[in-house]
């Protein structure tokens, strides 16, 4: 009978300890893809999470709590995101997710995360044209990238003929209909813009290819804008390499190749054609250089940094910060912490986050390098981040202030609050 009551009490105080422990925890949740045509880029992102939790743990936690990092994955299977992000909302019941590559992945997540009010901050550069209270999109829009490097093809390449490549979904279409506009504003013809997507996956580049270069047949100046995604890019790149196509023959601006997507290529004919991003590797301070340093002691000597990682290094950190201020995890307050917070980039700036919910975040455009690396050739001063670009009529109305206005798109004209999203 003596050992009964014992186990008893044992039993009560293991599940006292057990809530306790629930309780002293806020837990993060990680929705990146580990596996299928996506892992090659997303599963850094997953590390570099991972690493953010035990350094702030290290450092005392947050709010005097322990974090910890729900891991799951999505395998590059867009309806799978939604199910996950459920599963960490539901089940693990996680205070923050940060996640996602792709703009399909993202759309999926949209639906759940706003049903059940939670909290996802994305870190991938996108083509814009959303807006949602529930998601703070730390990587750039398209007025941060996409048009910026555009305007360098354009005026400092003197490119007169453009192939915009991308994969099959809603990014490459979305942010290829903004440049197509934005191309024929600055008076390019419409038939010396060629535009082409191929699947994610997409392997047999040759007639891909062959068609860019046959664009210069005239003389003109070819450049390709590259929103191709995941795994894709090395047989495109090496495609370009098997015919001999130098960066000074028909120079490639990419979108979504960084540090991480080189270090798996042979870049030797790779030197020259260039990246669009808001961070690289070789940005010089001293934050970047202990960023370097701690993710290299952890992960390995061989492994790179890159713009997304850095997207989540000031996502994590700004969330941090209004979890403090809030003095809570709750997805309404934690939110309104988050306008106005300040936290320093590793370029050498500060990010602002901003009521549209987007960052104020430098430009960068690099070189590829013999080494994998980019020797960075053009940096702006910060670009806020426009929710909805000005070169679309339909966009250039709409306004995103979820501080003031409480509402992510506003029409100008109208004064109104548009309550369903447009989606192109």
């Amino acid at each position: 009978m003596k050992k009964l009551h014992l186990s008893a009490a044992t039993a009560l105080s293991l599940m006292a300890t057990s809530a306790f422990a629930a309780d002293d925890t806020i837990k993060v949740g990680v929705l990146h893809s580990l596996s299928g045509t996506m892992a090659i880029s997303e599963t850094t992102l997953k590390d570099t999470i991972e690493m953010l939790v035990e350094e702030q743990n290290a450092a005392g936690g947050v709010m005097g709590k322990q974090l910890e990092a729900v891991v799951v994955d999505p395998a590059s299977d867009w309806p799978l995101f939604a199910e996950k992000a459920r599963e960490l909302l539901t089940v693990h019941e996680v205070d923050v997710i940060f996640g996602n590559w792709t703009s399909v992945s993202r759309k999926s997540v949209l639906p759940v995360i706003e049903e059940l009010n939670g909290l996802l901050f994305y870190p991938v550069q996108y083509e814009g044209e959303e807006s949602s209270k529930n998601v703070f999109y730390t990587g750039a829009a398209p007025n941060q990238q996409a048009i910026p490097a555009t305007d360098y093809y354009l005026e400092e390449l003197e490119v007169e003929k453009f192939a915009l490549l991308g994969t099959d979904y809603v990014y490459p279409r979305t942010t290829n209909k903004i440049l197509e506009q934005y191309l024929k504003d600055k008076g390019i013809p419409a038939e010396d813009i060629f535009v082409n997507y191929t699947p994610f996956g997409h392997s047999d580049w040759s007639k891909i290819v062959a068609d860019v270069v046959a664009l210069g047949a005239d003389g003109k100046k070819v450049g390709v804008i590259s929103t191709i995604n995941g795994d894709a890019n090395i047989g495109f790149y090496k495609e370009l390499a098997a015919l001999g196509v130098s960066a000074d023959d028909i120079p490639v601006v990419a979108f979504s190749v960084g540090e991480e997507e080189l270090s798996g290529l042979d870049t030797t004919n790779l030197v020259g054609h260039l990246a669009a991003w808001n961070y690289f590797q070789s940005a010089e301070s001293d934050a970047n250089e202990e960023f370097i340093a701690a993710w290299k002691a952890r992960m390995g000597e061989e492994r790179v940094t890159n713009d997304p990682m850095e997207a989540h290094y000031i996502g994590f950190n700004m969330w941090v910060n209004a979890v403090e201020a809030a003095e809570t995890t709750d997805v309404d307050a934690v939110r309104t912490a988050m306008y106005g917070q300040e936290f320093p980039n590793l370029t050498g700036g500060t990010a602002v986050m901003l009521p549209n919910h987007h960052l104020a975040k430098p430009v960068l455009i690099g070189e590829i390098t013999e080494d994998g690396q980019f020797d960075i050739i053009s940096q702006t001063a910060e670009v806020p981040g426009d929710a909805w670009t000005d070169f679309l009529p339909e966009s250039a109305v709409l306004k995103s202030d979820w501080k003031d206005l409480g509402c992510g798109m506003y029409n100008t004209e109208t004064e109104t609050c548009v309550q369903i999203q447009s989606n192109y």
